[in-house]
């Protein structure tokens, strides 16, 4: 290492190596966090992707037109469609389970972060969602049954749409409310100043801003009621042909017919139960992927 003299100067520079050494270092602490992210996203991709690929090859074999719209075999030992009834039944249950629960749970959330802030009811709400959220699934299943099902003396189908609204709600007000908070207070503020009542900047400016993010959290209720079981065998009961009344009769859904099916020792049900897992995870998908266009059109129209 040489020194060198400034011209007009007596005072001799040396060359800052120390500066040098903290970049390269960084450099390389950087590189070893974007390994260490990539690794773990294909950690977590890999299990996803084999599980995918067991379902498709699995139940890909069975899907057909009949698979779909043919009534459930009354015998597990039968091979053969159908899932007719259990696609509707999902269909219809979770429906109405997401009609009470979203609706609700958004109303909910614009309560806590718009007007309730630190009010004792506004805490006593939060608490009682944190505690919901880590309600098991057939809790919930039975506080239904004793609840609706013992009272109206019938299995139904809204029994179960009761069951999976409960498990949706505390999802949707805990994620909306986070969204919410998100958005920026300049932008209330702007909308105050100029005249707008407080309901109409909620509507108008604070929802559109939030919508992707009460979408995705709306998207996860709706995926995790979708899958639930345990509440679906306990107070829909079962059936074998399509029942698209609600209110009257027992239902089945897919999640109840994979449990049923999979649990059994027979070729055809075990097939059944495959084609029925490719039902609802496809399901799934095309309602998150409809919501998001839904969602995104919605945010372009409001900027």
């Amino acid at each position: 290492m040489t020194a060198t003299v400034e011209p007009g100067t007596r005072t001799p520079v040396v060359p800052d190596l120390s500066g040098r050494a903290l970049s390269t270092r960084r450099r390389i602490v950087n590189h070893l966090a974007s390994g260490g992210i990539y690794l773990a996203v294909l950690l977590a991709v890999v299990p996803l992707g084999l599980v995918a690929w067991t379902v498709v090859s699995r139940g890909g074999g069975v899907m057909s037109l009949d698979f779909l719209t043919e009534d459930i075999p009354n015998s597990y030992r039968r091979e053969g469609p159908g899932m007719g009834p259990a696609i509707v039944g999902t269909l219809i249950i979770t429906g109405m389970a997401s009609l009470m629960a979203i609706p609700l749970g958004v109303f909910g959330a614009i309560y806590l972060n718009e007007y309730g802030k630190q009010k004792p009811l506004a805490r006593v709400i939060r608490i009682m969602s944190d505690v919901m959220t880590g309600v098991p699934s057939i809790v919930m299943g039975l506080f239904i049954y004793i609840g609706w099902v013992l009272l109206v003396g019938e299995q139904s189908g809204f029994a179960g749409a009761l069951a999976l609204a409960c498990l949706m709600l505390p999802v949707v007000i805990r994620s909306s409310e986070e969204m919410l908070r998100l958005v920026p207070d300049e932008l209330r503020q702007a909308s105050l100043a100029l005249g707008a009542r407080k309901w109409r900047t909620i509507l108008t400016v604070v929802l559109p801003a939030a919508i992707s993010g009460i979408t995705s959290g709306s998207l996860l209720a709706v995926a995790r009621a979708a899958g639930e079981t345990a509440p679906i065998i306990i107070v829909t009961g079962i059936t074998f042909a399509t029942n698209p009344n609600l209110f009257e009769g027992t239902n089945t859904a897919l999640p109840a017919q994979i449990f049923r099916n999979a649990s059994q020792p027979f070729v055809g049900a075990q097939d059944r139960a495959w084609g029925a897992a490719l039902t609802l995870i496809v399901i799934v998908v095309l309602f998150t992927v409809v919501a998001r266009l839904i969602a995104n059109r919605f945010a372009l129209k409001e900027r």
